[in-house]
C-alpha cells in the first residue's frame, strides 16, 4: 500500500481515528442524533469544505468542489440501541482502541463509513479536486428506522441528485454493488369475542391466524433463489392479539413479516402471494404494507411507504469498473466484488431513483446491531484513501 493515496490518508490517519472516537462516544439513536450531527458539521467545517449545510430533515451534506459532475458518500449516523449491556466487554461508548481495533455501537455500522468519507474529504482539500467534479459527504439519519428515508428526502426536497451515490456501509472493505430489498407487511384476522369460560360463543381471532403462521414458514421455504442476490425471505417477527379482557376470546390477531425481496420480487408479487394462501383465504384476513412517519430529531415527519425495493448495479457497468480502477490504483491489488445481506440508503438512491450507486466501507456486516462492534483502524484509513482515489478516478469518466 505505497500508493499517494493511501499515503495522504496515513498523513491524516491522527485527525481521522480522534474524529471516529467522537463521535462513537455520542449516542445517536434514530431521531436522536442532533448532538452527533452537529460534531460532524463541525469537522467538516474546521477541514475546510467549501458548504456545509444541515437540511430541515438534519441530514448533514459537506461540499467540496463545483464541477458539474456530482458524486456522494453516503453514511448515516444514527445506530441502534445497545441491547443487552452485559453482553459487551467493554463500554459501548467508550470507542477503546486496542491492538489496532476500535470497539463501540456504531464502529462498523456505520460511524466508520462516515468519519472515513469525511476524512476523504480532507485528502481532496490537500490533493486539489478535479475542476469537474463536485465531492459530497453526507451524514444521514434515520436509517436505522426506514432505510432510504433520508434519501428520498435529499433528492425530492434539497434537489440533491448526484451522478454517482457511494454507500460506505460495512462491506469488509470489498465492493459491493447491490442487495435484496424488503417490505413490512402486516395480516390480521378477525373475530368475536365471547367469555373465556364458553370460548364455543365466540370466534377466536388467534386460531384462524394459526394456519397461516404455518403456511408463512413454508412459503418461506419455497422460495426459489434468483441470482445474483440469492433467496428471497419472509418471516414473522411479532404476533399480537386483541380481546376485551384476558377471560375472553380474542377478537383481533396480527402478525408482523419481515418480508426480504430479491431479484423480481416486488411489493405488488409480495402482497400477492400473502392474499393467496389457503389458509389466508379461509381466514378471510387482510394484508397491508405499512408505512412510516416518525419525526426526525428536528421535528420533521417525512412520510412513506415501508416498501424498499432491490437492486444491483451490473457487474460490467461504468460505476463498477471505476470502483475497480480506484481499488487498484489505492491498494496495488485486486478487489473483491459482492452484495450486502443487509439493506441499505441504496433501496432509495438506486432502488427508487436509479442513482447509480456502488458500496465499499470500513468494517465487517457481521459486527452490525452485534455486542463488541468494532472496525479496523486500517480500514477507516484504507476507505478514506479509496474514496479519494474514486473522486479522481470519477473525474476522467
Amino acid at each position: 500500500m505505497s500508493s499517494s493515496y493511501y499515503e495522504d490518508a496515513l498523513g491524516i490517519k491522527s485527525d481521522l481515528v480522534q474524529f471516529m472516537q467522537d463521535i462513537i462516544r455520542i449516542p445517536s439513536l434514530s431521531s436522536e442524533e442532533g448532538a452527533v450531527v452537529e460534531r460532524i458539521r463541525q469537522e467538516m467545517l474546521d477541514i475546510g469544505y467549501d458548504e456545509v449545510t444541515i437540511d430541515p430533515m438534519g441530514n448533514v451534506l459537506g461540499r467540496i468542489g463545483s464541477g458539474p459532475r456530482v458524486i456522494a458518500f453516503d453514511g448515516h449516523c444514527d445506530i441502534v440501541d445497545v441491547g443487552d449491556a452485559d453482553l459487551w466487554d467493554r463500554d459501548p461508548f467508550s470507542a477503546e482502541i486496542e491492538d489496532g481495533i476500535l470497539y463501540g455501537r456504531g464502529a462498523s455500522d456505520m460511524k466508520g463509513g462516515v468519519a472515513s468519507s469525511v476524512y476523504a474529504g480532507a485528502i481532496l482539500k490537500k490533493r486539489g479536486i478535479p475542476d469537474n467534479v463536485s465531492f459530497y459527504a453526507t451524514a444521514t439519519i434515520q436509517e436505522e428506522d426506514c432505510d432510504g428515508l433520508c434519501w428520498q428526502y435529499i433528492v425530492n426536497e434539497d434537489g440533491l441528485r448526484p451522478d454517482l451515490v457511494v454507500i460506505t456501509e460495512p462491506t469488509s472493505m470489498r465492493i459491493y454493488r447491490g442487495h435484496r430489498g424488503r417490505m413490512e407487511m402486516e395480516v390480521r384476522t378477525s373475530g368475536v369475542s365471547c367469555h373465556g369460560s364458553a370460548p364455543e360463543r365466540g370466534d377466536n381471532a388467534v386460531y384462524k391466524m394459526a394456519g397461516i403462521i404455518a403456511d408463512i414458514e413454508k412459503l418461506n421455504e419455497r422460495l426459489e433463489p434468483r441470482d445474483p442476490l440469492g433467496k428471497g425471505t419472509v418471516t414473522i417477527s411479532e404476533i399480537r392479539s386483541t380481546s376485551p379482557s384476558l377471560c375472553a376470546v380474542a377478537d383481533g390477531c396480527t402478525i408482523h413479516l419481515d418480508r426480504r425481496l430479491t431479484i423480481g420480487e416486488t411489493e405488488d408479487t409480495s402482497v400477492a402471494e400473502i392474499l393467496a394462501l389457503p389458509s389466508v383465504r379461509a381466514a378471510e384476513a387482510t394484508v397491508t404494507v405499512l408505512d412510516y412517519a416518525v419525526p426526525s430529531y428536528t421535528g420533521l415527519t417525512y412520510p412513506t411507504r415501508k416498501y424498499y425495493p432491490t437492486w444491483e448495479t451490473p457487474a460490467d457497468s461504468v460505476p463498477v469498473q471505476t470502483a475497480l480502477a480506484a481499488y487498484r490504483k489505492t491498494f496495488d491489488s485486486e478487489p473483491e466484488v459482492g452484495h450486502w445481506t443487509f439493506s441499505t440508503n441504496g433501496v432509495a438512491t438506486a432502488g427508487m431513483h436509479g442513482i447509480p450507486t456502488i458500496g465499499l466501507g470500513p468494517g465487517h456486516e457481521h459486527f452490525a446491531h452485534a455486542p463488541n462492534e468494532q472496525t479496523e483502524v486500517e480500514h477507516l484509513v484504507g476507505a478514506a484513501a479509496f474514496y479519494a482515489a474514486l473522486v479522481d478516478e470519477f473525474a476522467r469518466g
